[in-house]
C-alpha cells in the first residue's frame, strides 16, 4: 500500500527551549521566517502525503490558526495590494488537508502516535517528528517511503552520530543489507556509550505499519510513567521485519538551543532575500571571533 497519511506529534513542553517556549509553542519558534513546523509539513508534502495529523496539545491554539485561513490578514494586504504577501498567506492554509487531534495527557512518544489510530486506519503512515528539519532536495520522508515500497515492511530513519552522543538517542543493533539500508534486530533508548551496540541512531522520522497501533495500547508504561514507540516497534520486531535508512540530508535538532541557531544560520544562508546580506554579516564577524 502507499504511504498516504502522515502524523507529526507536537504536544511536548519545549523545555529545552524555555523560556522562550513558556508561552510559544516550540514549533512555532520561526527558523528564518517559517515556523519550525512548517518546514515539517513542507517535507510531507513533497514526499507525497496528502493528509496530515498533528497531535497538538493545551495552549497550542496558534499552531492551528497557522494553518487556517487568516480572513482579517489576508484582507488587509489585499486591500493594500500587496499580492506577494498575500499568496504567501494563502498557500499556507492551503498546502495540505490538515487535522488536528489532542493529546490530552502527556504519555509519551507512543502515547501520541496511539492517538492517530482513528485518523490512520489499516494504512501505513508516516511519523515526522516536529523537532527535527532534515534540509535535502530529496525530501527526508520520500526515501524511507520508498524503502517501504521496496520492502513492504516498517522503516525507520537514522544516520550515524558521534560515540560520544549515543546516550541521547535511541540505538539500533543492525545488520547492514546495502549501502544506506540496515536489518534491525534490535534498539536500545538512550544506552550508556559504554554498552551502545552500535552509532547508528534513530532520527526522527518512521513509516510505520498500522499494526503497530494494536501493540501500543498493550504496551508497558516505561520510565516517567510513559508509553515509548520505541518498545512497540522492537515488539513489532517479533512478528515483522523492521528496516532502518541512513537518509540523506543535514538533519537540524531545533528543540535544541544550539541546533535551532545552526538551523537558522544555514537555512538563512540559502534564502533568496536574505542570503547575500547574511553571508556578508557572517565574514564580518568571522573576523571579530
Amino acid at each position: 500500500m502507499k504511504v498516504k497519511k502522515a502524523i507529526i506529534p507536537a504536544a511536548g513542553f519545549g523545555t529545552r527551549l524555555l523560556p522562550a517556549t513558556k508561552a510559544i509553542p516550540k514549533e512555532m519558534i520561526p527558523i528564518v521566517d517559517k515556523p519550525a513546523i512548517q518546514y515539517i509539513v513542507e517535507e510531507a508534502i513533497n514526499s507525497g502525503i496528502e493528509e496530515i495529523l498533528i497531535i497538538n496539545g493545551r495552549n497550542k491554539d496558534s499552531i492551528e490558526n497557522h494553518f487556517d485561513i487568516s480572513y482579517e490578514l489576508e484582507s488587509v494586504l489585499r486591500e493594500k495590494n500587496k499580492t506577494k504577501l498575500l499568496k504567501i498567506s494563502e498557500d499556507i492554509s492551503n498546502m495540505a488537508n490538515i487535522h488536528f487531534v489532542r493529546q490530552k495527557e502527556a504519555k509519551g512518544l507512543g502515547h501520541a502516535v496511539l492517538c492517530a489510530k482513528a485518523f490512520v486506519g489499516d494504512e501505513p503512515f508516516a511519523v515526522l517528528l516536529g523537532d527535527d528539519i532534515v534540509d535535502n532536495d530529496y525530501p527526508c520522508l520520500k526515501q524511507l517511503m520508498d524503502v517501504y515500497e521496496k520492502y513492504e515492511s516498517s522503516v525507520i530513519g537514522v544516520q550515524t552520530v558521534n560515540r560520544d552522543q549515543v546516550d541521547k538517542y535511541g540505538i539500533i543493533d543492525a545488520e547492514k543489507i546495502d549501502e544506506r539500508t540496515y536489518k534491525v534486530k534490535d534498539m536500545v533508548e538512550k544506552p550508556d556509550i559504554e554498552s551502545a551496540p552500535s552509532n547508528v541512531a534513530v532520527l526522527g522520522r518512521y513509516v510505520l505499519d498500522s499494526e503497530i497501533f494494536n501493540i501500543l495500547e498493550k504496551v508497558e508504561p516505561g520510565k516517567g510513567g510513559e508509553i515509548q514507540l520505541t518498545d512497540g516497534i522492537r515488539e513489532l520486531m517479533k512478528s515483522k521485519d523492521v528496516y532502518a535508512y541512513d537518509f540523506l540530508g543535514t538533519r537540524y535538532d531545533t528543540g535544541d538551543k544550539l541546533g535551532f541557531i545552526k538551523a537558522t544560520i544555514e537555512l538563512g544562508l540559502k534564502h533568496e532575500e536574505i542570503k547575500d546580506n547574511l553571508k556578508e554579516y557572517l565574514s564580518l564577524l568571522a573576523k571579530k571571533l
